[in-house]
């Protein structure tokens, strides 16, 4: 969308600016048709993350929320950055309730979403059939069968997805899957990881709800119930809500650190394709068997992701590595084990001395945000596009089925079904609350 210096300096004289605004010449050399267009959906505590990351890489040119503190200072946020950096784009943030209204716009190129998980699906979907890119948080979706539709409409619509396993972008997790992939520490037998249990039915009890916020929009396709701060505290917050620990909206610990480092499981396990074909107890920890008989386990504490082979072994978390080959420590770096090195310095040494002449490289991606904008211009899938960030989340939720019902299932990962008479087919069936009826 083409802007004229008379319509710039209008739009750029937003009410939260009192300085004199002198425009640098370099504005107008900036062809803005070379600059990708957002919108962000969901202005909570990870969209001041993501906003921080994209605003100097596109020009941000909505914002919506149902919550009006949270609403307006997103708004004036992107208004003071653009205008105290007017070499990066223009003040001209539009605010809205109603996502469908940004989503409608011609001139926004790709939405960025970050709601709570009940509310990732019909953005998404809204989004890639509008023509937009998108990049949403994780974990992809709240139910099996919106992960289905997520992955074919990507597809269908011939769109780009990027979903918000930053992990995927750290050089620790991609040089600790490449071992695996190399056969450094031999046949793998099983992985496990570190992450939290599931979700529970929400029992909170009713609040006043003071005005300013769009409570059943809010809820949107989760049942109808009274307002509860702890769901969705009002304004501006810094803290994560925890709305994700009922499963009515998220996903619980499983969706949430599990979406992280399953992703790695099934990266390192080079799954990323496929999935498992079974969830069932060993002994009182969930595991995801898959049909070479390698188990994903998930424990309560452990080391983040940690990869067992017949050879060795790989642990790997944000800021620990530890290598060990035969039982020999190639390279360390944990709480304990930090004397005279950093964790960089280990994570080299151990790209260094065991994949010099390494077969299998994987995708590397240094910046999350940069990856989802580059596909975005070449049409490539980025680094955790949608059948990963899909297949990730089916593993969440076949762990998250094992706890709720508490029986082994079957799963068939290439028709996407239960099998043998097992699994829950709610999770195979969108029956949402229609919100927009209330």
């Amino acid at each position: 969308m083409k802007t004229t210096r008379r319509k710039f300096i209008k739009l750029a004289a937003v009410p939260m600016i009192t300085a004199p605004f002198i425009i640098p010449s370099r504005v107008w050399m900036y062809p803005p048709s070379n600059r990708i267009t957002m919108g962000f959906v969901g202005m909570g505590k990870q969209s001041q993350w993501l906003l921080a990351k994209f605003l100097p890489l596109t020009q941000v040119l909505a914002v919506c929320e149902v919550d009006t503190t949270r609403r307006d200072d997103s708004q004036k946020v992107v208004n003071k950055f653009y205008y105290d950096n007017q070499d990066k784009g223009v003040a001209d943030c539009k605010a809205y309730n109603d996502y469908l209204e940004l989503i409608d716009r011609r001139d926004i190129d790709t939405v960025c979403i970050a709601t709570p998980d009940h509310w990732h699906t019909e953005p998404i979907l809204q989004s890639l059939r509008k023509g937009k890119d998108v990049f949403c948080e994780k974990p992809l979706t709240h139910t099996i069968q919106e992960a289905i539709d997520v992955m074919k409409a990507v597809d269908n619509n011939k769109r780009v997805l990027q979903t918000g396993s930053m992990q995927r972008s750290m050089k620790e997790f991609r040089i600790a899957c490449e071992l695996v992939r190399n056969g450094c520490i031999g046949k793998i037998d099983h992985v496990e990881c570190s992450f939290g249990g599931p979700p529970v039915p929400c029992d909170l009890p009713g609040e006043n709800m003071e005005p300013g916020l769009d409570w059943n929009r809010w809820l949107g396709p989760a049942p109808m119930r009274p307002y509860n701060s702890i769901l969705s505290p009002r304004g501006v917050h810094d803290h994560y809500p925890d709305w994700r620990s009922y499963k009515e909206y998220g996903t619980g610990g499983v969706g949430d650190w599990g979406a992280h480092h399953l992703d790695i499981a099934q990266w390192g396990l080079g799954m990323d394709e496929s999935g498992p074909v079974e969830v069932r107890f060993i002994g009182t920890d969930a595991a995801l068997i898959y049909s070479n008989g390698i188990k994903v386990i998930r424990k309560e504490n452990g080391f983040g992701v940690h990869f067992f082979g017949s050879e060795g072994e790989v642990m790997v978390n944000r800021g620990t590595f530890k290598v060990i080959v035969k039982n020999h420590t190639v390279a360390s770096f944990t709480d304990t084990e930090s004397k005279n090195t950093s964790f960089m310095e280990e994570v080299d040494k151990a790209e260094k001395l065991l994949l010099k002449n390494a077969r299998i490289k994987l995708y590397e991606s240094n910046s999350h945000y940069e990856d989802f904008l580059s596909s975005v211009r070449s049409r490539k899938k980025p680094v955790a596009n949608e059948q990963i960030g899909g297949r990730t989340v089916i593993c969440c939720h076949l762990i998250n089925q094992l706890y709720f019902n508490n029986t082994a299932m079957k799963w068939d990962p290439v028709n996407f079904s239960f099998t043998d008479g097992t699994g829950d087919p709610s999770w195979l069936t969108n029956n949402k609350r229609d919100w927009t009826k209330t």
